[in-house]
C-alpha cells in the first residue's frame, strides 16, 4: 500500500516504555469536523480510513466525507472498510478454507503462482459448532459427545489441520473450547491491535468481520465488527477492503437500571423488539446514556451479540473503566490493558460520565427500569412475549403452529412411557430445555442465576419433567470453572442439566435427537410441542423438526420450564410442581434475588481462571495433535470424500472478463413470504433420508446415522446443492398445500423437490428465479445461502426487502438482488409465478455503472401470451459490487486481481 498522510495525522504514542505509531483523529478538528461528536463506531471507521489512505482504494475526501459525517444525512458516500483481522465458525469456516484451497487450483491452471492465495490478515478458526447432543442428562454426556464429535468430523477436522500448516496467519482453535464468539470475547479480541509497518510499531482500534453472523458479540467490548458471508470473508483475508455504504448511526440511550427479577436476557430480548419495530437493517446502532454504568460487560455483550437480530450491522458500546476491568478479569497482559486505556484516552475513544453525547441519526431511548421478564417465540427472535403472556400466546397461535388446521383447534395430548412410568404429553409440552449459545452462556450473571434457582429447586424437592431433554453447553470453559467453585454444578445436574459440551448446539439445530418414545408420540399424535433455549435463534425448523414452538429464555427460565414441563401455563401464577409436603412451588420462591447473584459473582470469578483455560488454546487435546496431515501446499482431493470435494465454482473461469448473459425465459423456482431466513434457503441441521441430500448419501454408502448435520457436510456441494430450500418448515406457494422443499416444474405442472426440478431445469436451459417478500435472507451469515441457489441455477432474487449480508452474499455469488418498488410485491402485482420472466435493461445498466436510477424492467408473460411489466430496483449498492457482480462472483473478481498483479511484478 502508497502510504499517504494527506491531514498530517501521524503521531507517535509512547506506553511503557513502547513507542506506537497512531493517526490521531483530532488532526481532522480543523476541516469544520466536530471529530468530539461523532459517535464512537464513526470515529473508528475514521481512523481505518486515515490508516489506509492510499489515494486509489482511499482517498483524501473519503477521509473528510467521514469526518464531517452529517448526522442528519441520508445520501450515504461508498467507503472501503479494511478489517484487521476475520473469524471463523467450523460451519462457516470450512467452506472459506475449501474455496481457498480451490482458488489454489485454479490459480495453478491459470498459470499463477498458487502460494499468492494467503491471508495476508490474521485469521482464526474456532470450532464450535460439530458438536451435537446426542447423549445428555449424565455425567458420561460430555465424554460421550466429544467422542462422537471426533468420530463424524475426523476428516473435516485432518482438512483444517491442513489449512493451519498451508496458509500463513491462519489458527485454528480446536474442539471443545468454547462458542467463537465467547473466545474472541475472553481471549482473541485485541480492542487495540499492534503491527509492524516499515520498521515502525503501530497501533490501532481492533477491528474484524467474521463468519457468524453474531460476529456482532465482541461490540460490547468496544471492538467494531460484524457478520459477513464466507466469501466476503475470503477476499477480506485476500486483502480487498470491504465496500460499504457510510452508515447511518442509531443511538439507543440507556437510562437507569434493571428492575429485580430482571435479566440481560429480558432486556435484550425488548431491544431486539424495539429495533425491529423502527427499522435498523443496514444501520449501526450505537449505545449511550447513564444506565451504560450499571451493565457489566456481559450484560453489553449478550446485548451487541443479537444485533442480527434486531436487523443492525452492529450494536457497539465504547470503551470505558468497565472495558478495562473486563480486560484485567480475563486475563490479558498488563502491557495490552496499559495499551488499550492509553490508546482510547489519547484518541477520544474513552468514554466516562463527562463525555459529550455524540450526534446521532435518530435517536431511541429506553428506561431500563421498564424491562420485565419475557420470552421470544415461538418463531422469530424479534417476537417478545411477557412471561405472563406466555401461555396465552401459545393458544393464539396453536392453530398457525399445526400446519393447515382450522381456529380455533382442540389441543391434542397422548400417553408417552419413558422407562416404567406413563406420563401424559400434548401440545405445549417443552421437550428441548437447553442452555445454550453465545447469548446467555457468555454471561455469568445468567448462569449464576440458573445455578441459584437449580439449587433452591432441587431444596425444595422439584424434579425436570422426564419428557423434557436438557442439556448445558456453555460458550467457554471458564463457565463450568466458576460453576464448580460455587458448588451450583451438582444442583445442575440433579436436575439433568449436565455438561454435554462447550460450542453451539440447540440453537444451530445441534439438538440431537429425541428420546425414542417421546419422537414416536409427537408424530403420532401430530403434537405442537415446545423447545425453551437460552439461545438468540428460534426459526421454524432450526432447532428440531419435530419441534414447531421456539422460545428464547434466560438460563434461569429454561430451568424453570423445564421444571413446569409446559409453555401453555403462567409461571407467575401456576406452580412448577409441589414439595415433599406436598406443598406448592412457585417460581417466585426459587428465583434468585440479585444480591445473591452477585454474592455468587464476587466470591468466584478471578482472572486465574481465564489464564488456565486460554494458556494453551491452539493446542487441543491429544486426538488433535494426533491428526495426520500433508505439508503440500495444494490440498489432496479425495474423489470418495463426503465432507471435503472441490468446488465447481472456477472449472470454466477464464483471465478475461466474462460477457453479461441477459436473463431470459425464466421459471420460478421458488415463490416465498415474509422474513424467509438462511435457514428456511440453507438449513444446518439434521439430514433427513428421504430427503435429495440424504439419497446422495446413501448411494455414497453413508447410513443415516452417520449422515451429521448440514452445517457439518458445507464443504461438499453435491451436498449443499440437494439441501438448498430443503427446510422441512420451507413453504412455497408454487406448491400451495405442502411444507418441506417442494417446487412444481413449469410447465409440466408436476411437483417434486426443488432440487430435481432444478436439475430439469438446468437440462431444459431455463434460468431461474426466486419471488419472495420482505426481508429476505434474515438471519444467520450463510454464504451456502447464496451459494446452493447460484449452483443450481438461480439468476435473481426479486424481493420486497433484503436482509444486508444475505444481499452481499447474493452479489458474491453472482445472483442479482432485484427489489419491487415500494408498495409493490408478486401478490399485489397479481403474479402467480406461473409466467416467463424476462429482466429488460439489466446489461445496459451494469455497463453503464451505478449512476443514476438504478431500476430494470420485469417483464413476465403468462401461458396465454399476455405480458405484465413493472420495475424493480437492481440491489447492487456500490461500485465495487458491480464489479464482483460483473466477474461472476467475489472469488472470481479476487482471483483475476491476484493474476494480474503477478504479472505485473
Amino acid at each position: 500500500m502508497n502510504q499517504r498522510n494527506s491531514f498530517g495525522a501521524e503521531a507517535t504514542l509512547a506506553v511503557g516504555g513502547e513507542e506506537f505509531t497512531i493517526y490521531r483523529l483530532d488532526a481532522l478538528e480543523g476541516l469544520r469536523a466536530q471529530i468530539t461528536r461523532l459517535p464512537y463506531a464513526m470515529k473508528i471507521l475514521l481512523e481505518n480510513l486515515l490508516r489506509h489512505e492510499d489515494g486509489v482504494s482511499v482517498t483524501a475526501a473519503d477521509v473528510q466525507a467521514v469526518a464531517c459525517w452529517d448526522a442528519a444525512s441520508t445520501a450515504n458516500g461508498e467507503i472501503a472498510f479494511t478489517p484487521g483481522r476475520v473469524i471463523h465458525q467450523d460451519f462457516t469456516g470450512v467452506p472459506s478454507v475449501v474455496d481457498l484451497a480451490a482458488m489454489r487450483d485454479a490459480m495453478k491452471r491459470l498459470g499463477g503462482d498458487p502460494r499468492r492465495i494467503d491471508p495476508l490478515q490474521p485469521v482464526e478458526l474456532v470450532i464450535d459448532h460439530s458438536i451435537q447432543v446426542d447423549a445428555h442428562g449424565t455425567s458420561e454426556a460430555f465424554g460421550r459427545n466429544g467422542e462422537i464429535e471426533f468420530e463424524r468430523n475426523r476428516e473435516r477436522y485432518r482438512f483444517l489441520r491442513w489449512g493451519q500448516g498451508a496458509f500463513g496467519n491462519f489458527e485454528v482453535v480446536p474442539p471443545q473450547t468454547g462458542i467463537v464468539h465467547q473466545v474472541n470475547l475472553e481471549h482473541l479480541a485485541r480492542v487495540v491491535l499492534t503491527d509492524e509497518r516499515g520498521g515502525r510499531r503501530r497501533a490501532y482500534p481492533d477491528t474484524l468481520v467474521g463468519t457468524d453472523s453474531h460476529t456482532t458479540m465482541v461490540n460490547g467490548l468496544g471492538v467494531l465488527g460484524w457478520g459477513c458471508g464466507g466469501i466476503e470473508a475470503e477476499a477480506v483475508m485476500l486483502g480487498q477492503p470491504v465496500s460499504m455504504l457510510v452508515p447511518q448511526v442509531v443511538g439507543f440511550e440507556l437510562k437507569g437500571s434493571l428492575p429485580e427479577g430482571a435479566t440481560a436476557t429480558d432486556l435484550v430480548l425488548t431491544v431486539t423488539q424495539a429495533l425491529r419495530e423502527r427499522g435498523v437493517v443496514g444501520k449501526f446502532v450505537e449505545f449511550f446514556g447513564d444506565g451504560l454504568c450499571s451493565l457489566s460487560l456481559a450484560d453489553r455483550a449478550t446485548i451487541a451479540n443479537m444485533a442480527p437480530e434486531y436487523g443492525a450491522t452492529c450494536g457497539i458500546f465504547p470503551i470505558d473503566d468497565e472495558t478495562i476491568r473486563y480486560l484485567r478479569l480475563s486475563s490479558r497482559s498488563p502491557q495490552r490493558v496499559a495499551l488499550v486505556e492509553a490508546y482510547a484516552k489519547e484518541q477520544g475513544l474513552f468514554h466516562t460520565s463527562t463525555s459529550p453525547v455524540a450526534h446521532y441519526s435518530e435517536a431511541v431511548t429506553l428506561e431500563l427500569g421498564t424491562v420485565e421478564a419475557s420470552v421470544a417465540g415461538p418463531r422469530r427472535p424479534q417476537d417478545r412475549i411477557s412471561l405472563a403472556g406466555v401461555s396465552r400466546s401459545f393458544r393464539q397461535t396453536l392453530a398457525e403452529l399445526r400446519l393447515g388446521a382450522e381456529t380455533p383447534v382442540k389441543p391434542r395430548a397422548t400417553t408417552v412411557t419413558l422407562g416404567e412410568q406413563s406420563h401424559e404429553i400434548g401440545d405445549g409440552s417443552v421437550v428441548i430445555a437447553a442452555i445454550t449459545s453465545c447469548t446467555n452462556t457468555s454471561n455469568p450473571a445468567l448462569l449464576f442465576a440458573a445455578g441459584l434457582l437449580a439449587r433452591k429447586a432441587v431444596e425444595r424437592g422439584l424434579k425436570t419433567k422426564p419428557w423434557v431433554k436438557t442439556s448445558f453447553a456453555p460458550g467457554s470453559r471458564v463457565a463450568t470453572q466458576y460453576l464448580a467453585k460455587a458448588g451450583l454444578m451438582p444442583a445442575l445436574e440433579a436436575l439433568r442439566f449436565h455438561l454435554v459440551g462447550y460450542g453451539c448446539t440447540t440453537c444451530v439445530g445441534n439438538s440431537g435427537p429425541l428420546p425414542r418414545p417421546v419422537s414416536e408420540a409427537v408424530d403420532e399424535a401430530e403434537l405442537v410441542v415446545a423447545a425453551v433455549l437460552s439461545g438468540n435463534r428460534n426459526f421454524e425448523g432450526r432447532v428440531h423438526p419435530r419441534v414447531r414452538a421456539n422460545y428464547l429464555a434466560s438460563p434461569p427460565l429454561v430451568v424453570a420450564y423445564a421444571l413446569a414441563g409446559r409453555v401453555d401455563l403462567d409461571l407467575r401464577r401456576a406452580p412448577l410442581g409441589h414439595d415433599a409436603d406436598g406443598e406448592p412451588v412457585f417460581l417466585r420462591d426459587i428465583w434468585p434475588s440479585r444480591e445473591e447473584i452477585a454474592h455468587a459473582i464476587d466470591g468466584t470469578l478471578d482472572s486465574a481462571m481465564f489464564d488456565m483455560v486460554y494458556r494453551d488454546v491452539f493446542e487441543g487435546d491429544d486426538r488433535w495433535r494426533a491428526l495426520d496431515v500433508s505439508d503440500d501446499d495444494l490440498y489432496r482431493w479425495r474423489e470418495d470424500s463426503t465432507y471435503v470435494k472441490n468446488p465447481p465454482y472456477f472449472d470454466d473461469m477464464t483471465r478475461e472478463l466474462p460477457e453479461l448473459v441477459p436473463i431470459r425465459g425464466a421459471r420460478v423456482l421458488a415463490w416465498l413470504g415474509d422474513s424467509i431466513t438462511t435457514d428456511h434457503i440453507s438449513p444446518a441441521g439434521n439430514i433427513p433420508a428421504d430427503s435429495p441430500a440424504g439419497r446422495y448419501l446413501v448411494a455414497q454408502g453413508i447410513a443415516p446415522e452417520s449422515f451429521n448435520a448440514y452445517g457439518a457436510r458445507r464443504g461438499n456441494h453435491e451436498v449443499m446443492m440437494r439441501g438448498t430450500f430443503a427446510n422441512v418448515r420451507l413453504r412455497n406457494r408454487m406448491a400451495p398445500g405442502t411444507e418441506g422443499g417442494l417446487t412444481r416444474h413449469l410447465p409440466s405442472g408436476k411437483v417434486m423437490s426443488i432440487f430435481d426440478a432444478s436439475v430439469l431445469y438446468r437440462a431444459e436451459e431455463v434460468p431461474l428465479l426466486v419471488l419472495a417478500g420482505k426481508e429476505y435472507g434474515t438471519g444467520s451469515s450463510r454464504d451456502w445461502a447464496a451459494k446452493g441457489p447460484s449452483l443450481i441455477g438461480v439468476r435473481a432474487v426479486l424481493a420486497e426487502s433484503f436482509e444486508r449480508i444475505h444481499r452481499s452474499n447474493l452479489i458474491g455469488m453472482g445472483i442479482v438482488p432485484l427489489e419491487f418498488m415500494a408498495g409493490d410485491g408478486a401478490g399485489s402485482l397479481g403474479l402467480t409465478g406461473e409466467e416467463v420472466y424476462e429482466i429488460v435493461g439489466l446489461e445496459r445498466l451494469l455497463e453503464e455503472g451505478l449512476d443514476g436510477n438504478r431500476w430494470v424492467t420485469v417483464r413476465a408473460t403468462d401461458a396465454a401470451g399476455r405480458v405484465l411489466e413493472f420495475r424493480a430496483t437492481v440491489r447492487i449498492d456500490t461500485p465495487r459490487e458491480l464489479l464482483y457482480y460483473r466477474h461472476g462472483g467475489i472469488l472470481q473478481y479476487v482471483l483475476r486481481v491476484l493474476l494480474e498483479e503477478g504479472e505485473s511484478r
